[in-house]
């Protein structure tokens, strides 16, 4: 009989952008255009390689950046039809509204590719701005347009919120806006300051934390009256379009990521590649490991994780989960009006979702 094991899923990391964002902390790049083929074939090699040594069926892979759909179209087809997945998989990419057009999702969609996810961050030109975002937002609208007309079946919009002079009023507007394009799902994140990246070294441009506590309301309110379910504290769905990706990393699954800077992990080990592309073409040409470190997580580690990552979700966190020293904590939360307790299950509230960090600290 063949040991059960939980659900597989693959990343696949494209590290070039036309401009990087100013507050972007990921492994991308915008002066390495010359490299792309040669880091699109050493990432097709790799995938193979994975494949001949037996890599899983995944029931979901995910393709980000970086801007994925910056290049060409039939090089990152080529990646994704490689991988091996169930029946029914979700593959989704990651687009740039700008680089949308009929050719491009035409061949994403004859590769498998079943969910595209669109940088919106902001409709507003002067938001877009002060986040450094390029974009058009009348190409949002085309984007959606060509997303079904090629019959691609679901899509996501990411929102930010939080950007230095993003009144109540352009939130509200951007939320009203991407809600009127129907999207079956959407994330909004609070805008965060990472070191090292443009924004951290402007403190005029830092997020007020008030400010963003009275937008999260804000698109929860909207967006769950327009039918789409909070399911994390970040994520809205209609019904069966909640991202399977996603699920597999708050669920602790195993995933392999494939590309420069990528992350993995396999029963308790995590791992990740070597951060430049020209490194990782090198080490890949050569048939060397591409990892660049690992962690082996405790059982202690692992149990804290679980915590941390389920109370994010609609389901919450099994009160067990939380070790016996918490559970008076958990009492003092409800009494706040931060967690509720049904059928042994301690989910947010609202208000608690504004301040899930400190919570989990507190319980794990």
């Amino acid at each position: 009989m063949t040991a059960w094991q939980p659900e597989f899923g693959v990343y696949i990391h494209v590290p070039f952008c036309s401009r990087r964002c100013d507050y972007c902390a990921f492994a991308t790049w915008d002066d390495k255009a010359s490299i792309i083929d040669e880091y699109m074939d050493a990432l097709a090699l790799e995938i193979r390689r994975a494949v001949d040594s037996g890599l899983r069926n995944a029931v979901s892979v995910f393709v980000g950046g970086g801007t994925p759909s910056l290049v060409p179209a039939e090089a990152l087809a080529r990646a994704v039809s490689l991988v091996p997945i169930v029946d029914g998989a979700e593959i989704t990419v990651e687009c740039n509204p700008d680089n949308v057009t009929d050719s491009l999702l035409r061949t994403y969609r004859d590769a498998g590719v079943n969910r595209i996810s669109l940088g919106v961050q902001s409709m507003v030109p002067h938001v877009l701005a002060s986040l450094g975002r390029e974009h058009n937002p009348d190409n949002v609208t085309n984007a959606v347009e060509t997303i079904r007309a090629v019959g691609i079946p679901t899509f996501n919009l990411d929102l930010i919120y939080g950007a230095h002079g993003e009144s109540i009023a352009d939130w509200e507007e951007t939320v009203h806006a991407a809600l009127a394009l129907d999207p079956p799902h959407v994330s909004a994140y609070a805008l965060t300051v990472e070191a090292g990246t443009p924004l951290s070294g402007d403190r005029a441009r830092h997020p007020d934390d008030d400010d963003q506590a009275d937008k999260y309301p804000i698109v929860d309110a909207i967006l769950e009256s327009g039918g789409r379910a909070n399911y994390e504290i970040s994520n809205w769905a209609r019904p069966g379009h909640e991202s399977r990706h996603n699920g597999l990393y708050w669920a602790q699954s195993d995933y392999r990521g494939f590309g420069c800077a990528a992350h993995s992990h396999a029963a308790g080990r995590r791992w990740w590649n070597v951060r430049t592309p020209e490194r990782y073409v090198e080490l890949v040409r050569h048939d060397d490991s591409t990892e660049a470190a690992f962690e082996q997580l405790t059982a202690e580690q692992v149990a804290a994780e679980r915590v941390q990552l389920a109370i994010r979700r609609r389901e919450g966190v099994a009160r067990g989960d939380i070790s016996s020293a918490k559970q008076e904590e958990i009492d003092v939360f409800v009494n706040e009006g931060l967690l509720v307790v049904e059928s042994d299950r301690v989910m947010l509230t609202q208000r608690g979702r504004l301040l899930a960090n400190a919570i989990t600290i507190r319980l794990t």
